[in-house]
């Protein structure tokens, strides 16, 4: 949700970038857009939890906003220059599956290969996984990053197959293709699939064929011991207090998210993707094409990308996170609007709340649910579980104190009131809720986070 300034300033300016006064040059459109995106950024770094961030907001084939906000070094008082390099975390999924499909187009490999052929010793536990299920997360092998062991190793520079053998080992969440759980065991694996296809390595892969080719100058594979002009400090926030982030080694994040770069660089790729100059149109179709699981749902997941809508308009995106640093990248095709927002704080400044307030500017604020809900809500109250990411959960569904709407409780998460959808179906934010039913009773719960799709049975007492 977007701050109560951030709130306001929407409803003072809703409209503002879809066109200005009869008769004004776009020189004033684009300062008053900038007066507005300005106002935006400085409400975010108002509470004092962000040192900095970079907001682009690129509409068509003119920039409207590409510049930086509030502090490179906190312990320098740097501003943030317009270039500034971030580590962007998961961003870096898309290139990678770019690569695979790009390697695909040449023959080099297949979707459909098992993931044997790459890891013959792979212990794969009488599944079969193919290179297509490590895309789009239905794989089923858990996540290095939701292990225990990670937070006391990422400080440390180990080989990458000492990590293989540490997650490989980890039995699988899930049958691969019966549910969608967000896996950077997946991504690592991937990244080192196109080592072995291409003979590169990942980093001299991604600057030949992807960065050169969409003329991003300042993007790279992020180095622990490099000098990069304009790379910004990160930070973590605990509490109310901001402090150096937490280190981490680079090989640790790898394929999954190592990459460095510039809200700049970004709106280079995202143009370069998605007007053909990356992948055939064969493979881009794959690339943007959510998945299906083994019983037929799709998920809102395809390979490295999200593909959803906000508030009816179509959206094709991703998010990133890794100690000091958040970030968001959207691209919605129908309305021509790139926004992409980096934060250089890994605490409760929210890079998507702040690309929220901007497309609301851009496309209008969220129009009120039209379903009207007429059953009891009482049918759905329970405590839920099921696997997830990081193994197994349990998340609750109660009435309000009014008993008037449900509020959805994942454990040792924050509460969300849910707004109904139609049918079984109720939401929050990006999320969908829909609970089955069998013989008129609600048995279990399906949650479709964008990032996760996964299966609840419903507790009995």
């Amino acid at each position: 949700m977007a701050s109560m300034k951030s709130q306001t300033l929407i409803l003072a300016g809703a409209g503002l970038l879809m066109g200005t006064a009869r008769g004004a040059t776009a020189q004033a459109d684009r300062a008053r857009v900038v007066t507005a995106v300005d106002s935006i950024a400085q409400a975010a770094l108002g509470g004092g939890h962000a040192a900095g961030l970079s907001i682009a907001v690129v509409r068509g084939g003119d920039t409207l906003v590409l510049r930086g906000y509030g502090k490179a070094s906190l312990e320098l008082s740097v501003p943030t220059p317009d270039r500034a390099v971030y580590e962007i975390g998961s961003v870096t999924k898309q290139f990678t599956s770019a690569a695979i499909l790009q390697l695909a187009d040449e023959h080099k490999l297949s979707l459909d290969d098992d993931l044997t052929k790459y890891f013959p010793t792979y212990p794969m536990h009488g599944h079969r996984v193919t290179i297509r299920r490590l895309m789009d997360h239905t794989s089923g092998i858990h996540g290095y990053t939701e292990m225990p062991a990670f937070g006391r190793l990422m400080a440390r520079s180990l080989p990458k197959d000492s990590l293989v053998a540490m997650f490989s080992g980890q039995p699988f969440d899930f049958a691969p293709g019966d549910a969608m759980s967000y896996s950077n065991s997946a991504y690592f694996l991937l990244g080192l699939i196109i080592e072995k296809v291409s003979g590169q390595t990942y980093a001299h892969y991604l600057a030949q064929h992807e960065f050169q080719p969409a003329g991003m100058r300042d993007t790279r594979y992020c180095s622990n011991s490099d000098v990069i002009q304009n790379r910004v400090s990160g930070y973590d926030v605990v509490g109310d207090t901001i402090r150096p982030a937490q280190y981490i080694d680079m090989i640790w994040p790898y394929s999954a998210g190592a990459l460095c770069s510039t809200v700049g660089d970004l709106v280079a790729w995202v143009r370069a993707l998605h007007t053909g100059r990356m992948l055939s149109p064969s493979a881009y179709h794959e690339m943007i094409t959510p998945a299906a699981l083994n019983d037929g749902a799709v998920i809102r997941y395809a390979k490295g990308l999200a593909i959803d809508s906000l508030d009816g308009h179509r959206r094709i995106s991703h998010g990133g996170g890794i100690p000091g640093f958040l970030s968001t990248v959207q691209y919605f095709p129908d309305d021509s609007l790139i926004v992409v927002v980096l934060v250089n704080s890994a605490g409760p400044v929210s890079p998507e709340s702040i690309a929220r307030s901007i497309v609301d500017l851009a496309l209008g604020a969220r129009p009120p649910s039209a379903a009207v809900f007429k059953g009891q809500l009482a049918d759905y109250a329970g405590a839920y579980s099921g696997m997830a990411r990081g193994g197994r959960r349990t998340v609750s569904v109660v009435l309000d104190s009014a008993g008037h709407a449900l509020v959805y409780r994942p454990a040792n998460g924050e509460s969300h009131p849910l707004e109904y959808l139609g049918g079984d179906t109720f939401g929050f934010d990006e999320a969908r809720l829909k609970f089955v039913r069998t013989a008129s009773h609600v048995r279990s719960l399906v949650v479709d986070e964008v990032y996760g799709y996964n299966f609840y049975g419903k507790s009995v007492k």
